[in-house]
């Protein structure tokens, strides 16, 4: 039952996600700049969680390794994956967006390849991880050669740094996670994180007047805040702190079907044979990439030397007969 619930978690807080791309769009291209919604999204995440870091007893436990981790994911997160999501989706449609969300399981077992030195290179895995890149490129070039800046191909291309960004993220901040809790490390990141975005983003803030949206956009705003960056951000870290890295890359998969339902219903965008060929690519290179995983992993399973046996139960002693 706890397995059950920490997947649970992994798949509501990729659901959260997906629905996010549709809000990104509609409210960069109508209300708002992507500057007033990254610093919000910061702002919002450290009311919730700054306290649990400041009154908790694990934050005493907090190690040079485990700053060093935090201080990492912080960048990784408010600049690497929150600024330049942000920053993409103003260019780029939900659709192309979650697609190439739907890389983080490759660039996740990279890093965790990268981190372990027993996991060895495969063809199946390159092959894969070739095939998924490929699949990226079908979407950042569509237009041209050239990334232009403004267009679509170049808002996917930030799109793809922030998909590295929270990939590389969920493999470093583990031992940190299981080590101090979730709550404990994200009330932490969050203070670096307000530290180093409001001296040059809050500005973007203090000078809207949020309360003259129209209802519709300050519905979107709501959600993003809530339900597409507190309560998914929590869910994914407390999912990652129980279940392993490739559970947390899998799980991605479920973002594009979110986002691709949700743009669909509020007519933002058609499937194009773009989409469909970008589709097959990733989705065919993932398959390989966790193929050529889960066949290394089953190998090193069946090389392991047997050093758990049971012993042996001492044989009963022979009775003997009396004369």
């Amino acid at each position: 039952m706890s397995k059950t619930r920490y997947n649970l978690d992994l798949v509501f807080a990729n659901i959260f996600f997906g629905a996010n791309f549709s809000f990104y769009v509609s409210l960069t291209r109508n209300y708002l700049d992507f500057q007033q919604i990254f610093m919000l999204q910061v702002l919002s995440g450290a009311i919730f969680f700054i306290p649990f870091a400041l009154f908790s007893k694990q934050s005493f436990r907090i190690r040079w390794r485990d700053a060093g981790n935090i201080l990492v994911v912080t960048m990784l997160i408010v600049y690497g994956w929150m600024y330049m999501l942000l920053w993409g989706s103003s260019y780029t449609s939900p659709i192309d967006a979650s697609t190439i969300s739907t890389l983080g399981p490759a660039f996740t077992l990279i890093t965790a390849h990268v981190m372990n030195r027993h996991m060895k290179v495969s063809w199946v895995r390159m092959t894969g991880v070739a095939l998924a890149l490929a699949g990226a490129a079908v979407l950042l070039f569509d237009e041209g050669p050239v990334l232009v800046r403004g267009s679509e191909g170049y808002g996917n291309a930030l799109v793809l740094v922030a998909v590295v960004a929270i990939a590389v993220n969920t493999v470093i901040i583990k031992p940190s996670l299981e080590r101090l809790g979730t709550l404990v490390v994200m009330g932490w990141y969050y203070i670096i994180g307000l530290a180093i975005t409001a001296p040059f983003f809050w500005r973007y803030v203090a000078r809207t007047d949020f309360f003259h949206l129209p209802l519709n956009g300050q519905a979107e705003l709501l959600y993003i805040l809530i339900f597409g960056t507190v309560l998914p951000m929590y869910l994914l870290y407390r999912g990652t702190e129980k279940l392993t890295s490739v559970h947390t890359a899998l799980y991605r998969y479920i973002q594009p079907v979110a986002a691709t339902v949700l743009a669909l219903v509020r007519h933002q965008e058609r499937i194009d044979r773009t989409n469909v060929i970008s589709w097959i690519l990733i989705f065919g290179g993932i398959v390989l990439v966790i193929i050529g995983y889960e066949t290394n992993l089953f190998r090193r399973r069946a090389s392991a030397p047997a050093t758990h046996r049971a012993p042996a139960p001492p044989a009963a002693p022979r009775s003997r007969k009396r004369p």
